[in-house]
């Protein structure tokens, strides 16, 4: 038994899990919704009433909880033309079959048919929640028709997913919401944050019905971990977290001089300055590579040796010095940048490294992944 001292506490917690949630639409999506219902529901009974013969009821009630799901949630998985058109129709079938053949009391036969009601639904993949509703409504009606299932419940329905796929496109919601086709191979997406393995792990741990389409779920979940992580980094600068001093080399310096600063630092690059310190190449360990390859040697570490070693006359045939292998083309950035700007660049492009400037384009550090990993585990 938990102490007197935390029952109101335990109260309190009740009384708060109790209180409605805060629905984030503003007030024109409230008026989108509730004119949507308006006409959807106008445009079915007054087309129903013009098709059925006379003495059917031209509206069954379960439809109006259908029209809150079509125009309120265009994009639940609850609300899809086949949900909808499925779920109330053979829901009311459902109700019918429990009169015919269930020989128990009413209640008994009313329970029975929304509990075979959800059963059939989610059976059929056009799980709805008027569908319930359809079929205590027979019970409670007394409906034995078989007809009736057809006419009026399945034309109502089907009229109202028609008006739905109308009214949502004109007012900018996607309705029918199927799931967002995969990219086509070859198609440059930026890479995900969590693949769809995981997401499925998770919601077969979750083990419940999604209100959400999956599609959605996922990026709703891929922009609020952008948020998150942007509000966590968007105080950093590159001088927060870059690396300083920098080692550095000239465009004279000599490739064994530089590939030695390389292997005792353990580093991956240099960048190459001039006597002022302003960026004018950067030389990495691929360059190195890539140079290594003119060699005439059978093995790499041959080829990389015979690179390093310092020509003997004053004229050569391969290069001597960083400034003939390095990259021109340098992608810096100053210091006082936010680091989120430069995510993409490590992310996306490939960078490892990036010089960081400052006053007057001088060098003030190096900006590496580990660097970032570091921001990024640790936060501002």
């Amino acid at each position: 038994m938990p102490p007197a001292a935390s029952l109101p506490h335990r109260a309190l917690a009740l009384l708060n899990a109790l209180r409605p949630a805060p629905q984030a639409v503003n007030a024109r999506e409230r008026l989108r919704v509730l004119l949507g219902a308006g006409i959807g529901i106008l445009l079915a009974g007054a087309l129903s009433q013009t098709a059925l013969t006379p003495g059917l009821p031209w509206l069954v009630a379960p439809l109006g909880a259908s029209a809150v799901l079509v125009f309120g949630l265009p994009a639940s998985p609850l609300a899809q033309p086949w949900a909808v058109l499925g779920g109330n129709t053979a829901s009311a079938l459902v109700g019918i079959a429990c009169l015919h053949w269930l020989p128990l009391p009413p209640m008994a036969v009313a329970a029975a048919a929304v509990a075979l009601a959800i059963g059939t639904m989610f059976l059929l993949r056009c799980l709805h929640p008027p569908g319930g509703a359809a079929a205590l409504l027979m019970v409670l009606t007394a409906t034995q028709d078989w007809h009736f299932a057809l006419l009026p419940v399945a034309l109502n329905s089907l009229l109202l997913v028609l008006a739905g796929m109308i009214y949502n496109s004109l007012t900018g919601r996607r309705y029918p919401h199927a799931q967002q086709a995969p990219a086509p191979a070859g198609a440059q997406v930026a890479p995900p944050r969590f693949g769809d393995a995981e997401l499925d792990a998770v919601l077969a741990r979750y083990n419940q019905v999604l209100d959400v389409p999956r599609d959605d779920l996922a990026d709703l979940l891929h922009e609020a971990e952008l948020l998150s992580y942007r509000n966590r980094m968007g105080r950093l600068r590159c001088a927060d977290i870059m690396s300083s001093p920098v080692i550095t080399v000239e465009f004279g310096t000599p490739l064994a001089e530089a590939w030695t600063l390389l292997q005792e630092h353990n580093i991956k690059a240099l960048p190459v300055v001039d006597r002022v310190q302003r960026i004018v190449g950067i030389v990495t360990r691929a360059d190195f590579m890539r140079a290594a390859q003119g060699q005439r040697r059978e093995g790499l570490g041959e080829r990389l040796q015979a690179l390093l070693r310092p020509s003997p006359s004053t004229h050569s045939t391969k290069p001597e010095v960083v400034g003939q292998i390095m990259s021109r083309q340098v992608r810096v950035a100053s210091a006082d940048r936010p680091i989120a700007g430069l995510v993409p660049l490590f992310s996306d492009t490939g960078h490892h490294h990036i010089p960081i400037v400052g006053e007057q384009a001088r060098l003030v550090g190096i900006l590496t992944q580990s660097d970032l990993v570091k921001a990024l585990s640790h936060g501002p």
